[in-house]
């Protein structure tokens, strides 16, 4: 049975490894990245056509919420 590796320890050993030996760890491991975060055309994508359907939404909310989104714009701390 395999015990799990944390992030942690494959850091600690990356770590330990020349500067060339880190470049090759990335050049094997980034076509196994790229494969996993590819979304595969197999699976259809819901539709959000008619995602509000039946909510009603007034003017005055919509400003209420203009109101509070903006109500500190453009702030001081940045």
């Amino acid at each position: 049975m395999h015990e799990s590796i944390t992030l942690e320890e494959v850091l600690n050993l990356a770590k330990q490894l020349s500067p060339l030996d880190r470049i090759r760890l990335i050049e094997q491991i980034t076509p196994h990245l790229k494969r996993d975060f590819i979304v595969s055309p197999s699976q259809p994508r819901k539709s959000l056509r008619g995602i509000w359907k039946g909510i009603n939404i007034s003017e005055e909310e919509i400003a209420e919420v203009k109101a509070e989104m903006s109500g500190n714009f453009p702030r001081e701390d940045i």
